[in-house]
């Protein structure tokens, strides 16, 4: 019986909390974190917030980045139930991300065989009660906990959990990360508590959701790609243009590597010729951030 909890392959078998340093450098402090949302280029900010019925299925709201200072808008998230992802630290926050990605070649360095290419970042900050719905993302993810805690559910990367049809539609933005969920789901879930100096892994592609557990939250999400889940990647997308053309694609876990090559060098191509066009491009956003009002969510003003 194998250990591992997806069906494609990769360095990453299971979920497991590897230690940091961002905490002790002081990143995830209100000075800093007010400072850095007074200069962060408003284009990169994505505010959501997100609504459940009793059957765990999802509806999402998104919001503008409004007219609060740092400050302001950081007492807005501690007292709201509001996700606010910063895109591209890279670029945004570039202090942080050198000092993450001396942390994440330590924890690549553990896994053998693991050779990211590419790795790209985005901060979030997050109310104590917020929830991030059952999704997954479509690259390896190193998640750093700066802040509060955090609860994880972790679930198989089989087809049932993980259906590749839908992944195709995320690849090809035709729709969110979020992936079909029933609660029947959490009877397979790995559970795992992240608290400030932890950073979670977990194998290529699982679905998971996330709690916070009552506290205001700051994580940093480090994306990275490797050849093998670039190829992976494209061959997803071009089976997704194979099955809007009417095709019949066969599931990426039984193809060799020159064959989600061959697929990835499609999509290069596809894409080139905008086989598919997003459908995700524009949210309609219906409020801003604002202090002392419910969910931290005041009405937009022009």
């Amino acid at each position: 019986m194998s250990d591992r909890r997806t069906r494609y392959p990769g360095p990453i078998a299971q979920a497991k909390i590897h230690p940091h340093t961002l905490v002790e450098q002081g990143f995830a402090e209100d000075a800093a974190l007010a400072a850095m949302l007074d200069r962060y280029p408003a284009e990169h900010f994505d505010i959501n917030l997100y609504d459940y019925d009793d059957e765990g299925q999802v509806s999402l709201r998104t919001g503008a980045r409004g007219r609060l200072s740092g400050a302001e808008l950081l007492e807005a998230i501690k007292q709201g139930r509001l996700w606010v992802n910063l895109r591209e630290v890279e670029t945004g926050w570039p202090e942080l991300w050198a000092a993450a990605m001396a942390d994440f070649k330590a924890i690549q360095a553990t896994y053998p065989g693991m050779r990211a290419v590419k790795n790209a970042g985005q901060l979030i900050l997050s109310s104590p009660k917020a929830r991030v719905p059952y999704h997954f993302d479509a690259a390896g993810v190193v998640l750093f906990h700066l802040r509060g805690r955090k609860r994880l559910f972790i679930y198989p990367g089989d087809e049932q959990h993980l259906p590749e049809k839908n992944m195709e539609q995320v690849v090809t933005r035709q729709t969110t990360e979020e992936l079909p969920y029933t609660l029947a789901f959490e009877n397979d879930a790995q559970v795992m508590d992240l608290e400030p100096g932890g950073a979670l892994t977990w194998p290529l592609y699982a679905p998971h959701r996330v709690e916070n557990l009552d506290r205001f939250c700051v994580s940093l999400s480090m994306d990275f790609q490797t050849w093998p889940s670039r190829f992976r990647k494209g061959a997803l997308f071009t089976n997704a243009v194979i099955r809007s053309r009417g095709g019949s694609p066969r599931f990426t876990d039984g193809m060799s590597t020159p064959e989600l090559a061959a697929r990835w060098a499609a999509s290069l191509a596809l894409k080139k010729v905008g086989a598919m066009k997003s459908r995700i491009a524009h949210f309609e956003r219906d409020f801003e951030p604002e202090v002392g009002v419910e969910d931290g969510a005041g009405a937009l003003r022009s």
